[in-house]
Formats: C-alpha cells, structure tokens, sequence
C-alpha cells in the first residue's frame, strides 16, 4: 500500500513546498483515497486549483479544475 502521509503531509505542513503542475506552483490542501463504493481505487491530491488521480500503480489518471472557468472573475473591479 502507498504511504500518502509519506508522500505528501511535508507538502501541507511546510507552506513553501508546492507541486508544480504546467508550470505553475500549486499548494497542496489535501489528499487521500478515492474509491467506487467497494474496492480502492487509487488517491487523489488536491491542491488550490487542482485535484489530481492517481491509480494504486502511482499513474496519473486525470486532473480536474476545482473551479470552472465560469466561476472565476472575468475582470477585476476597480
């Protein structure tokens, strides 16, 4: 079995150590196992804007925005 306290409880301890994902520095807010109601079926990572699946074979699965495009401001007011 992965160790994700191993792997990654440095990442939310130490708020200078960030994932760099399409070259962007992501802050790391939690992790753990996702499942599909039986059986485990890998882990996920998540960061600020990003939560990342893995399988148990520790192979990227897919990434999904936390906030759609939509959700997000299309200007700064002033």
């Amino acid at each position: 079995m992965i160790n994700l306290d191993d792997r990654y409880h440095s990442y939310l301890t130490d708020p200078n150590k960030r994932l760099l994902i399409d070259g962007c520095r992501e802050r790391v807010t939690a992790y753990g196992w996702h499942c599909d109601g039986n059986d485990i079926k890998g882990y996920y990572v998540a960061t600020t804007n990003y939560k990342l699946f893995y399988n148990m074979n520790e192979q990227f699965i897919r990434m999904v925005p936390i906030r759609e495009c939509s959700e997000l401001p299309t200007k700064i007011e002033a």
